[in-house]
């Protein structure tokens, strides 16, 4: 792993002038931030030695380097998912990848189901905490001292700095930001009433099939995270609307101003 890794990092270093040190994921229906990046290089995941292949409408399937509130930034237009039939090293790499070029500072988003009492479709919840009910950890097997220790803590997972940043400036942009706990599992079926129900007694705000392994590997890596959940549809056994991909996408698009906003102002101001 640690020569694709190597290999991987060697080749985009070559196609790229200046290294960023803050990266950004973009989930499902998010991928248009990048409209608002400046002089932007587009590399398709298809190009880059050792990198999957996203599978999943709504994820283009770029690594894009620029500019985003006058920053450099790395944007994956496009993640990879465990239930696409990929290997949590496989569903993790391009973090590792980051992490060899000198990003510090990863954000992730996602789109979720929300089971907190207190959501709407189209909230914006800030991750504070979360749940691993993936059956395998990205860190699983052997363990190399060049990516991180063997036994990383994960007491903050999410920055904390980060998370009242995105506070201030929602208060100063008037925008209603959530927080919670974000719940990962395997997906791709859409949870059952019961399940939702579940995860909200253990804890959980927000459902979703992604996010955690990346946060586990990233936080592996020694970087600052902060993640935000686009809440796309509600469950619970007092909810009765079948979600669907198509309408999650849309319920994504829709919150796009208020993402674009706080994500602007967070790479700036961090």
């Amino acid at each position: 792993m640690l020569e694709k890794i190597k290999e991987t990092a060697a080749f985009l270093a070559g196609k790229v002038a200046e290294m960023p040190k803050t990266a950004i994921i973009l989930g499902t229906g998010l991928g248009t931030l990048v409209d608002f990046m400046e002089d932007k290089q587009y590399i398709p995941y298809k190009d880059i030695p050792n990198f999957p292949v996203s599978t999943v409408e709504g994820h283009s399937g770029n690594l894009i380097f620029g500019k985003l509130g006058g920053k450099l930034v790395m944007a994956m237009q496009g993640r990879f998912h465990y239930y696409e039939g990929y290997d949590m090293k496989q569903v993790t790499f391009p973090v590792r990848v980051m992490r060899a070029l000198g990003v510090e500072t990863l954000f992730v988003s996602n789109a979720a189901g929300g089971m907190n009492k207190e959501f709407k479709v189209g909230d914006v919840m800030v991750i504070c905490d979360q749940i691993n009910l993936f059956p395998e950890n990205p860190l699983r097997g052997k363990n190399y001292n060049e990516l991180g220790d063997r036994f990383p803590a994960m007491t903050e997972p999410y920055d904390h700095a980060l998370i009242a940043l995105a506070d201030k400036i929602a208060a100063e942009k008037q925008i209603r930001l959530m927080h919670g706990v974000y719940v990962g599992t395997t997906g791709p079926t859409f949870e059952t009433p019961a399940e939702y129900e579940y995860f909200r007694i253990i804890g959980g705000d927000a459902v979703g099939m992604s996010t955690v392994p990346e946060v586990i590997v990233a936080r592996h890596g020694g970087m600052r995270v902060f993640g935000i959940s686009v809440i796309t549809d509600l469950g619970g056994k007092d909810i009765h609307d079948v979600p669907s991909h198509e309408e999650v996408q849309l319920a994504a698009v829709k919150a796009q101003p208020t993402v674009v906003t706080l994500m602007r102002e967070m790479v700036a101001r961090s």
